[in-house]
């Protein structure tokens, strides 16, 4: 028996097994597929991490390694290579690595980390044929920055998210040519500093409502055609324009890696593909928590830090057999709003509920309603989908209700 399991050891495990550490808990042990810790982070080696935990601009590898030498200073175990096979409801891991050999684990609690992956070109459905050249940004990222390997010379973006951004200024500084960034909805996918930072510093196009409608070549990527689109976001058959090429960057989205989560029999949200969390970070299943972007897509590590934090406060808490009064209060939002994390409040204490909006929105004000009363407001100048929202709620406001409404009203 082992007091708490942390599946993951990216920003958001090594954040949770600290906390988790601080709060009196010392039988942790971390599990990790990779062969060192850190996550993604390691093949991260642009600068704009830390600015809100640390106060200065630090690369992905030294933001991981600020957290790495704590855990390795509190001497919390950890075990590289191992992959996690399954967990079950009653908080059995089952899993596997060279040592081992294929193992279990019975914890008291659960923390899961695993991060996301990204949607891959199978999910787009562009006509053609599958020459090689075709990368999602990550892999690409991996392979310059780890590797030391440049996927081309001649490049097109799909979808505006930051790695996407990122590697648009990455490729370019490395020699190739980025021919555009094609992003299908009217709005990039990216915060507004990497448009700025990556983009336009380096005068790359960003083609906003324009998509890829097929790729061409045979062994190797000769090209791909682009085409602007309407509203339904349907391709414009007479917009369309053949851009040479031998490498397309994919930057369409990422999804967390919860295919754990489902044999845990952890509930998920189908706007966020997350678990379904109360404030605590807490799942449907009792002692099972979740955190980072495995239960939804941050933009900035500094948030994914201080939601483990929580969560590993939190198992801490479980594990002593802390019990604090229970509520019931769901949180509901409407269609400009997409989603809040968390989705329910069960314990009558201040919360911070983080959101995205569905579209770019100006001057435009967050409303709390309880009971079809507005109980809270917080005027925002801008609002876009790349840039997560928080708002703090005091516990009076939902201490007397089961159902809080989030909207987003214009001024």
């Amino acid at each position: 028996m082992t007091d708490l399991v942390i599946v993951g050891s990216g920003p958001a495990g090594m954040s949770a097994a600290i906390a988790a550490y601080e709060a009196g808990i010392r039988d942790i042990l971390i599990l990790e597929r990779d062969n060192r810790l850190g996550g993604i982070l390691g093949q991260c080696i642009h600068n704009g991490f830390g600015l809100h935990r640390f106060g200065e601009e630090l690369t992905g590898p030294e933001y991981a390694w600020r957290y790495e030498e704590k855990v390795r200073a509190m001497n919390i175990p950890f075990k590289l290579g191992t992959m996690v096979l399954d967990i079950s409801e009653d908080k059995v891991i089952t899993a596997t690595n060279e040592e081992d050999g294929i193992f279990q684990i019975k914890a008291k609690a659960i923390i899961l980390a695993m991060g996301c992956r990204e949607r891959s070109k199978g999910a787009l459905n562009i006509a053609g044929t599958r020459p090689a050249g075709i990368f999602s940004a990550g892999t690409a990222q991996k392979f310059v920055n780890i590797e030391g390997y440049m996927p081309g010379k001649n490049v097109v973006i799909l979808g505006s998210g930051d790695i996407g951004l990122i590697m648009a200024r990455r490729m370019t500084l490395e020699g190739a040519k980025v021919h555009a960034v094609c992003e299908l909805m009217p709005y990039s996918g990216g915060l507004a500093r990497n448009i700025e930072q990556c983009l336009n510093d380096f005068g790359i196009p960003l083609k906003l409502s324009h998509t890829v409608v097929e790729i061409h070549g045979k062994e190797r990527l000769t090209g791909v055609t682009i085409a602007k689109v309407d509203e339904n976001r349907r391709p414009i058959p007479e917009t369309k324009e053949y851009i040479t090429c031998d490498t397309l960057l994919l930057s369409v989205g990422l999804i967390p890696e919860n295919e754990l989560s489902k044999s845990a029999g952890v509930s998920l949200d189908r706007v966020t593909s997350g678990a379904i969390v109360d404030q605590d970070r807490q799942t449907n299943i009792e002692g099972i928590y979740a955190c980072g972007n495995v239960l939804h897509v941050h933009d900035l590590v500094d948030y994914v830090s201080e939601e483990a934090e929580i969560a590993g406060k939190s198992a801490a808490a479980y594990i002593r057999g802390e019990k604090a009064e229970s509520i019931s209060v769901g949180i509901k939002t409407d269609g400009k709003i997409r989603y809040t994390v968390p989705q329910k409040i069960t314990q009558n204490k201040d919360v911070n509920v983080y959101f995205r909006v569905s579209d770019v929105f100006r001057n435009v004000t967050v409303a709390v309603y309880k009971n079809g009363e507005k109980v809270f407001t917080k005027k925002r100048p801008k609002v876009a989908p790349g840039e997560m929202e928080s708002v703090k709620l005091s516990c009076e406001i939902f201490s007397d209700c089961n159902e809080l409404e989030f909207r987003l009203e214009q001024n």
